[in-house]
């Protein structure tokens, strides 16, 4: 064969090989090319979340009817983050974990409060809100000024929240309800004596209500740290949605969703 053939022959292979060795080299992001099929989502494209719909400030419906709240600007930033659309899931708290089992939804947004019970169970974000719990009772009544002080007493809680898990500890007789709403309800009627919850859920009460003749009567020392619960084969979804807040929080975002609901950052 002619020399000039077989160095045409080698440039020609050559060519190809730098061709080959450039496409892997640069490969498109999986997860944008694929709408995130390597986070085993339950609908391409989309994040699904679960949110209760009537836990204000975090997740209820306004004026308009559109649903709205602190964990569901979270969650929407997070999935415009990951290039994921994202649709809420309006479950009751009571069923919202069973649902997550299910698999019919991929992550729940709802002021999860991390605790070693659910840790062996689920994995978790970050936590994007960081607040005490508080005991609130009717302002004229003086006798709980500690959680030491529940035992005895009667207190209104989500049955499978961890303020129940706490009153229940501190001695309380506690009275399986729906959410805040009907705690708080209870609370106002005489009912029960008081309602163990999270500062910022009272704080908004307060600042929406008016005057509601309630007060917090103390809180825990240690804050609750809130994120997102996915079950355990979410690894890579839990690794994306890490990042995602990591840089919601750096860019200012996370702050001005707090700011929006509660006056501050409670974000950290």
């Amino acid at each position: 064969m002619p020399r000039r053939s077989i160095t045409a022959i080698v440039l020609a292979a050559s060519a190809v090989l730098a061709l080959s060795a450039c496409s892997s080299a640069s490969p498109e992001p999986a997860d944008s090319a694929a709408g995130g099929s390597d986070y085993g989502l339950v609908t391409e494209g989309t994040l699904t979340v679960a949110t209760e719909g009537t836990y204000r400030p975090f997740s209820y419906h306004d004026e308009s009817g559109e649903l709205v709240g602190f964990d569901v600007e979270i969650a929407e930033a997070v999935a415009d983050k990951l290039g994921l659309e994202v649709s809420f899931q309006e479950t009751q708290w009571d069923a919202i974990f069973a649902g997550l089992d299910a698999g019919r939804f991929d992550v729940i947004g709802n002021q999860v409060s991390i605790n070693p019970e659910r840790e062996e169970k689920y994995l978790f974000s970050e936590p994007y809100t960081v607040s005490p719990g508080v005991i609130v009772v009717k302002e004229d009544d003086d006798s709980i000024s500690s959680f030491d002080d529940l035992a005895g007493k009667t207190t209104a809680q989500s049955l499978t929240s961890n303020w129940y898990t706490l009153a229940e500890e501190s001695g309380a007789q506690v009275e399986a309800v729906e959410g805040w709403a009907q705690a708080v309800a209870l609370l106002e009627q005489g009912r029960v004596d008081a309602t163990v919850n999270d500062s910022l859920t009272f704080l908004d009460y307060e600042n929406s209500e008016g005057p509601t003749g309630l007060k917090i009567a103390a809180e825990t020392e240690d804050p609750s740290l809130s994120a997102f619960a996915f079950t355990k084969d979410k690894e890579a979804l839990v690794e994306a949605i890490d990042a995602a807040l990591a840089e919601l929080r750096e860019e200012g975002v996370l702050a001005e969703i707090s700011e929006k609901y509660f006056g501050d950052d409670v974000t950290q």
